[in-house]
């Protein structure tokens, strides 16, 4: 009988056991710190692990991230040896679709001008761009950054992706590497950044790249915290080189109470709520990973360590 760890201190457990065992009976689920022993745990399902919890499981097979990212098991937290498989979970794609959508029209239609307004009393109109004449820059073509180009696109915007290497997508204009950046850049009245944690993207969101964003740019971030510079944020917004700046996650989280960007006119917070893991649909790809594993094959979602995704 294979046995899983899992371990997070933001998801329900109870009810990822219930569905972990709904997908996969004959999978024993133990909830950290319940680990019993640490020789017969095959698995873990993780967010956030402490540094030295995976190493005390001598008999690990397999790591799964309880999310999209895995910056948080980059490092020592999982053995090296051990492989790392990311959620590709078809909730987690929709709900970052849904979220990229309702932010996107939010700005296109200047919704949140018409809310500043309201509390002013103010009629007032301005003019209605058509969606095939909004630029829009998805940063990062992974699993949620291509469903949501492709999203966009199939409303008409003007939707072009940057990746560090190229991939063909007929309904998206395509720019990489460093040589492309700034015409991706200058296309992006909406830019949209959905790029996996490395060291390569950490502190990629600062002054030099908005400064290359068309004037009046909004900003939506739904990435790592990590990758935003928040001081420089806060200079684009103050010289109006940056319109808006929709933010979802954060260096530090809970975001400060004292933090400039919650009471900031020109900055949205969300709590980190731009898409969430479903057990039930995160668990019956848990446990077909766990099956391949068991006929003597890797998930088809193990990450490049080197790479970090």
């Amino acid at each position: 009988m294979p046995v899983a760890l899992f371990r997070s201190p933001s998801d329900a457990a109870e009810t990822w056991r219930s569905a972990l065992q709904s997908a996969m009976p004959e999978l024993e689920v133990r909830i950290w710190p319940e680990v019993g022993d640490p020789a017969e745990v095959d698995y873990a399902l993780i967010w956030a692990a402490p540094d030295d919890l995976l190493h005390q499981l001598p008999n690990l097979r397999l790591v799964f991230s309880l999310g999209a990212g895995v910056d948080h098991l980059i490092g020592g937290a999982v053995p090296q040896h051990i492989p790392i498989a990311r959620l590709v979970d078809p909730a987690l794609t929709e709900g970052m679709v849904e979220y990229v959508l309702y932010q996107v029209l939010r700005h296109h239609r200047g919704m949140d001008q018409y809310e500043a307004r309201q509390q002013r009393a103010t009629w007032a109109v301005h003019e209605q761009v058509r969606s095939g004449d909004r630029g829009i820059g998805v940063l990062g073509l992974g699993e949620l950054g291509s469903a949501c180009a492709r999203a966009l696109a199939g409303l008409g915007f003007a939707v072009a992706g940057y990746s560090r290497s190229r991939r063909k997508r007929a309904d998206v204009t395509r720019y990489a590497g460093a040589d492309e950046r700034d015409a991706f850049l200058a296309h992006s009245e909406i830019l949209i950044c959905l790029l996996p944690l490395t060291d390569a993207t950490r502190g990629v969101l600062n002054a030099e790249l908005f400064s290359r964003l068309p004037p009046s740019a909004v900003l939506i971030h739904a990435g790592r915290g990590q990758q935003l510079v928040e001081d420089d944020l806060l200079s684009s917004l103050e010289q109006g080189h940056l319109r808006h700046a929709v933010l979802d996650v954060f260096a530090e989280e809970p975001l400060p109470a004292g933090h400039p960007f919650w009471s900031h006119p020109a900055i949205t917070v969300t709590p980190h709520i731009a898409s969430q893991t479903n057990p039930w649909t995160g668990a019956a790809r848990v446990t077909e990973g766990i099956r391949r594993d068991q006929n003597g094959a890797l998930p088809e979602s193990i990450i490049d360590r080197e790479r970090g995704y």
